[in-house]
């Protein structure tokens, strides 16, 4: 790996907020093991959020996917990396996610995309503080006009954006906030070939975080696509303009459905709780103090 001073340079200055591109990230063997041990695409690891199955596979215990993912794992783990991460960074005290919760190796079918979205800011178990995303692609081959690069982007709205083609052996990190807002756009891979974007992702956690930075537990923030720009009065609509925003529609009225059925979900949740004796019975034993709260504010 490059001299950690320059990388950390980098990786300050980036934008439109901290990242930096290191490649040659791992050893030519070890890349070439990883992409031959990578698992193939099965539909128990290809379920989304809402538990549909789709053409995104996501397997996180990598260690069990052969000697090289173990290698792989062991260097994640590793103290010195660690903190040479945290060097380069500026993040000290990083924690390496023994769960790979919502990590490990990622497998994108052609026609997927990934719409503009902030992470989860807690891990869902341990409750770290998540930092840091590493991301290392493993495609022996991609052109950026077939879609998939990374986008790092200002808002969801941006037409700019900071862009990594998925090309082997490039590993992007990027810190995680409540504005690091980053997707890629649908794979168009060439008729006939077998292509799938595939990765290994990996999350960083602390177990503190400034106070400024912090905010109330979430999972993934997703913001959906808008229609393209050309669909203006006058344009005539191609057959694949007319597939695109059937796709677009379909995934935001989806969208919607998740929505509303975790508000539904939150509702009986808060339900429950109001209308449990243990909460009748606190409501009923802090009466008192509330009365004479309320009396001093009138």
């Amino acid at each position: 790996m490059r001299c950690a001073g320059k990388l950390a340079r980098r990786f300050s200055a980036g934008q439109p907020f901290r990242n930096v591109a290191i490649e040659p990230f791992v050893a030519p063997v070890l890349l070439s093991a990883l992409q031959a041990q990578f698992p193939k695409f099965e539909e128990r690891y290809a379920r989304n959020e809402r538990g549909q199955t789709g053409g995104k596979a996501v397997v996180p215990e990598i260690a069990r996917l052969g000697s090289a993912y173990g290698q792989f794992d062991r260097l994640m783990r590793d103290r010195e990396f660690l903190a040479l991460i945290g060097r380069i960074t500026g993040l000290s005290g990083l924690l390496y996610d023994p769960d790979y919760a919502g990590g490990g190796t990622h497998e994108n079918l052609d026609g997927q995309e990934l719409d503009p979205h902030v992470d989860f800011n807690y891990h869902p178990r341990l409750r770290w503080h998540r930092r840091l995303n590493l991301i290392l692609f493993l495609n022996p081959e991609w052109e950026q006009a077939w879609g998939g690069c990374l986008e790092l982007l200002p808002d969801p709205w941006a037409g700019n954006a900071t862009v990594y083609v998925p090309l082997a052996n490039r590993a992007v990190i990027f810190e995680t906030t409540e504005s690091s807002w980053h997707g890629f756009r649908r794979i168009r891979t060439p008729p006939g070939r077998e292509i799938s974007r595939r990765s290994i992702a990996v999350y960083f956690y602390t177990k503190d975080r400034p106070s400024t930075e912090t905010a109330p537990s979430h999972g993934t923030l997703y913001f959906q696509r808008p229609l393209p720009q050309r669909f203006q009065p006058g344009y005539t609509l191609t057959e694949d303009d007319v597939a695109e925003m059937q796709s677009l529609l379909a995934r935001r009225d989806g969208h919607m459905q998740f929505l509303y059925e975790r508000e539904a979900d939150f509702s009986r949740l808060i339900e429950g709780i109001t209308e449990s004796p243990s909460f009748r019975l606190g409501r009923a034993i802090t009466w008192p103090g509330r009365l004479l709260r309320e009396r001093r504010r009138s």
